[in-house]
């Protein structure tokens, strides 16, 4: 399965980094994601099956979890770096194909020596819960679409489609459960939630991805918009992420085995809420006037901000708390997990961080919208006339953009505003994992070191 998915990834980038259309461009995302949804739950499986509970599996979780921050970190220096290029080798193209087309090498090596590095684990019989998948599936995508429609302001909460689409999705959801409580191999078997320290494992590692993910989002486009670093400049700027994820992956690794988890991720996921506080803090001079002389001047809004007091701190802080989070929270989630339900453990956690990913972005995209429409109102007469005072045609395109000047003007004034209160309401969403965390994770770091089913309860 992991090769498999691995293959079906590159053959997926190759036909995105060859697309000559929109159609063939998202249909080559959606099969990436196939193949994702293939390869990463079956690579934390081949974990949990190839090392033994103790401090070998902890160590093994704990590369898991800075190989996926590092690579994150990475990727974003080395797209930006691509996606700058106009070609390679005297061969004119849009450099962002390529950062479809270097996954293409990458996936089909690491698929070849795979059965060279990896043991095959055990088999075990199981049907497709194809009812199970779909009704999961498109209820998801019901609740995804419903709020990022009711962060439109052509549509609204109370737009007809977005009253439909989180109604329907709710409602398949519902569906969902009742299915998997009936069906011989469920998708999502019920047993898995049963013990409560997997369950708020799961919940927990739905809530971090939603903000983090969103995080990335957010302050990238803040970046390189309204601070003006280019996109390899901001690659690099969060480079310090990587490493600290690292850091506070090792820390994590090593503590696990002497601290109660509990207390390793509700440090972690305090630290994380932390950071987005101090994000929401972020601020610039986005008054009518300043930010048309800004345009004028060829710069941009928060070109003053000062990187190494205004960012990295909290870069820095989000990254420790990430690494501290993840490393015990994946050995929570997949702790006393029957060898043949290894691959469904597995595949839920894997599933929860792209869900919470997803819906995280859906719903503090429609935050930061509320507030950058409310924003616009307010400031988008008085950026008309600060304009037309500077001697300014409001209609006329930015050099280098697709955008008329008060476009331009418009985004440099509301941006911030919007994106403060997504940092804000990404906060609380981690503080509230925090205390799930706190509450509800009260496994002993000693069950960590013990492998296999758990222990059934006798009473009398």
């Amino acid at each position: 399965m992991f090769m498999t998915g691995l293959t079906i990834f590159a053959i997926a980038s190759l036909l995105g980094g060859l697309a000559q259309n929109e159609t063939l461009l998202l249909g080559a995302r959606g099969l990436q994601g196939l193949g994702a949804a293939l390869a990463s739950p079956a690579a934390l499986a081949l974990i949990t099956t190839t090392f033994p509970a103790g401090p070998q599996r902890n160590r093994a979780f704990a590369v898991y979890a800075a190989m996926s921050g590092a690579g994150a970190a990475v990727g974003l220096i080395l797209g930006g770096w691509l996606t700058g290029l106009n070609g390679v080798a005297g061969m004119d193209f849009s450099g962002w194909r390529l950062t479809f087309l270097i996954n293409v090498p990458i996936g089909l090596a690491t698929a070849f020596i795979a059965p060279r590095l990896l043991a095959e684990s055990e088999s075990h019989h199981g049907e497709l819960d194809i009812p199970g998948a779909l009704t999961g599936t498109l209820g998801l995508l019901g609740i995804v679409f419903g709020l990022t429609q009711a962060g439109k302001a052509a549509y609204g909460w109370g737009d007809p489609w977005t009253i439909a689409s989180l109604v329907g999705g709710f409602a398949l959801l519902g569906l969902f459960a009742w299915i998997e409580s009936r069906v011989a191999h469920p998708l999502l078997p019920i047993r898995i939630l049963k013990n409560r320290t997997r369950a708020a494992s799961f919940v927990v590692m739905m809530l971090v991805p939603a903000a983090m993910f969103a995080m990335f989002f957010f302050l990238s486009l803040f970046i390189q918009q309204l601070v003006g670093y280019s996109p390899l400049r901001t690659g690099f700027a969060f480079l310090p992420f990587s490493v600290g994820i690292v850091v506070g992956a090792a820390i994590s690794s090593n503590l696990v085995s002497r601290i109660d988890p509990r207390y390793i991720a509700g440090v972690g996921t305090l630290l994380a809420s932390g950071a987005l506080l101090g994000f929401s803090r972020l601020t610039i001079d986005d008054s009518p006037t300043s930010v048309v002389h800004a345009i004028a001047g060829g710069a941009t809004a928060g070109a003053d901000v000062n990187y190494w007091t205004s960012i990295l701190p909290f870069i820095v802080m989000m990254s420790v708390g990430m690494g501290l989070t993840f490393v015990p929270l994946t050995l929570t989630a997949v702790h006393h997990v029957r060898a043949e339900d290894s691959g469904i453990g597995s595949g839920v956690l894997n599933t929860m961080q792209q869900v919470g990913g997803a819906l995280g972005l859906a719903t503090l995209s429609t935050v930061s919208l509320h507030f950058t429409n409310a924003r616009a109102d307010q400031v988008g007469p008085a950026l008309a006339q600060a304009a037309q005072g500077a001697g300014i045609d409001p209609s006329m395109h930015v050099p280098g953009t697709q955008l008329t000047f008060l476009q331009a003007a418009g985004f440099q004034a509301t941006f911030t505003e919007g994106a403060t209160h997504a940092f804000l309401t990404g906060s609380a969403m981690i503080l509230l994992a925090s205390l799930i965390v706190w509450v509800f994770l009260d496994v002993k770091h000693q069950e960590l070191a013990t492998d296999g089913p758990e222990a059934p309860v006798h009473v009398g």
